[in-house]
């Protein structure tokens, strides 16, 4: 069995070579996924993200560091995704802290943390440098990506 740091590792290894269901390998079924942009995704739903963002990935690279181990259960790690923004062809660089727990050689839970606010300025220029910070915008934000990510997983099942 892989120890958890091979698993982070082959994870963002497959998501540097956008290969969705190399990372969903990785994931148990019932994955609990959450970040600032997606809010809480569960099982098909985290993996369907993970999907469409390697589908439209532009000018992407990805960069992934300090795998800590804090136990037997659970790791962290950094990664840096550098892309366009498809939505407003901005160049973004968003810097995040994974946080995962492990069970029976597979993440059953990944959480992303990052500055929402730093991301809405990068992706959505100067209204995402005003307003980026406020609950509404956030709210908006998580919205539009809910939204994106309902649309593909119809196109996917259609």
């Amino acid at each position: 069995m892989q120890t958890n740091a091979e698993i982070i590792s082959r994870f963002y290894t497959a998501f540097q070579q956008l290969d969705h269901q190399g990372m969903n390998a990785c994931y148990s079924d019932d994955i609990v996924f959450s970040d600032p942009a997606f809010g809480l995704l569960r099982g098909e739903e985290a993996k369907s993200m993970w999907e469409m963002l390697c589908k439209n990935a532009r000018d992407f690279s990805l960069t992934f560091s300090d795998i800590r181990l804090l136990d037997e259960e659970y790791a962290t790690c950094n990664w840096t995704a550098t892309y366009t923004f498809s939505q407003t062809g901005r160049k973004v660089v968003n810097h995040i802290k994974a946080f995962m727990k492990f069970k029976d050689g597979k993440i059953i839970e990944h959480s992303d943390a990052f500055p929402l606010g730093k991301w809405a300025a990068q992706a959505l220029g100067w209204k995402g440098q005003l307003f980026g910070w406020m609950g509404w915008m956030k709210g908006k934000i998580q919205q539009n990506a809910r939204k994106n990510l309902m649309k593909f997983i119809e196109k996917k099942a259609g």
